[in-house]
């Protein structure tokens, strides 16, 4: 479902009309991350994936917008490089644009699915994240067996555990210097839990059952783009989670929304405020491809919204970075 289709059709206010301080709905200005999705194509077809990556998908990004990113974010000091997809480990030029990454970042971030890492063309990803400092950021739907492979197919939570323990061997999660987060998404039409206790529970249950440790928990709130849209609209759920996420409107979060500093690429090098943006085609105001972004574009600007993004301020919030209500 497309993001006209929604707003029309699910009867709620517009998210802007729910937000009291307008300031709010303006970027800082000189944005600190530059989130770049380097292609759609993903070995796991999760249910839910607002870009709806997947196995038959053809976009991938290209080494000049790639050398483009990489200009833009020396030029105009950005300082976390956060690197996403589908799986970013397929796009041919992932190792190149790592390395460059590292070398003007003061962060670069790599989200992966974790059972890339273990087929025989990617294994090698795991040095490649450690030599560099990567803070890798995984997807791990649920610590159970179940409730993860219903989410994301079957066998996909032992493969996940298995790579985990890779990173965990390296030295992610234990090293000071190579950071190893995790990202809890619901499996189906409702909030995530409080990020402080699904913390406290994930370290717990993965420790004592499989020996694993890991920095971060996030968790992240699905939104109704893309394949999980489809879901809602398919199961009869559509509307009722929408009233969910409005009626969980938490104007705390507002003011921390990731994107408000954040400029968010996608394959072919269109600008969006975010990467929920990026999937419902609502591109950054006033500019519209990185080759064309210039300093005056970075200042303080409207940040384009939609019903989408009660998703983002609902409850405790949600952003890449997990719960944003301060």
């Amino acid at each position: 479902m497309n993001i006209k289709e929604l707003s029309k059709r699910i009867e709620i206010p517009e998210f802007n009309d729910s937000v009291q301080n307008k300031e709010y709905l303006k970027t800082l200005g000189k944005p600190s991350t530059l989130q770049v999705n380097v292609g759609r194509l993903c070995n796991l077809r999760c249910k839910h994936c607002h870009v709806e990556a997947g196995p038959d998908r053809k976009e991938i990004m290209d080494r000049e917008t790639m050398q483009a990113c990489l200009d833009v974010f020396k030029k105009y000091e950005f300082k976390t490089m956060d690197i996403t997809g589908g799986a970013p480990e397929m796009n041919p030029d992932i190792v190149w644009f790592i390395e460059e990454s590292a070398k003007i970042a003061e962060k670069v971030i790599v989200r992966t699915n974790l059972v890339i890492l273990l087929t025989e063309k990617y294994r090698h990803m795991a040095e490649v994240f450690k030599d560099n400092k990567v803070t890798v950021v995984s997807s791990l739907p649920f610590y159970t067996k179940k409730n993860a492979d219903i989410q994301r197919g079957s066998g996909v939570f032992e493969k996940s555990i298995e790579a985990l323990k890779m990173l965990n061997s390296l030295g992610y999660g234990r090293n000071s210097d190579l950071e190893l987060d995790i990202v809890f998404n619901p499996a189906g039409a409702y909030l995530p839990p409080s990020q402080q206790e699904m913390t406290k529970l994930y370290k717990e249950r993965l420790y004592s059952q499989f020996g694993l440790v890991f920095n971060n928990l996030f968790t992240i709130t699905n939104n109704p783009l893309g394949r999980f849209s489809d879901f809602l609209d398919e199961s009869g759920n559509l509307e009722e989670y929408m009233n969910t996420l409005y009626f969980n409107f938490n104007p705390a979060t507002v003011e921390n929304m990731m994107c408000r500093d954040q400029v968010s690429v996608s394959w072919d090098g269109g600008l969006y405020d975010c990467d929920f943006n990026q999937a419902a085609g609502i591109k950054v105001d006033g500019i519209d491809n990185i080759f064309d972004l210039r300093e005056e574009s970075l200042k303080v600007r409207n940040i384009k919204t939609g019903k989408h993004c009660y998703a983002c301020t609902a409850g405790a919030g949600s952003s890449c970075g997990g719960a944003t209500e301060k």
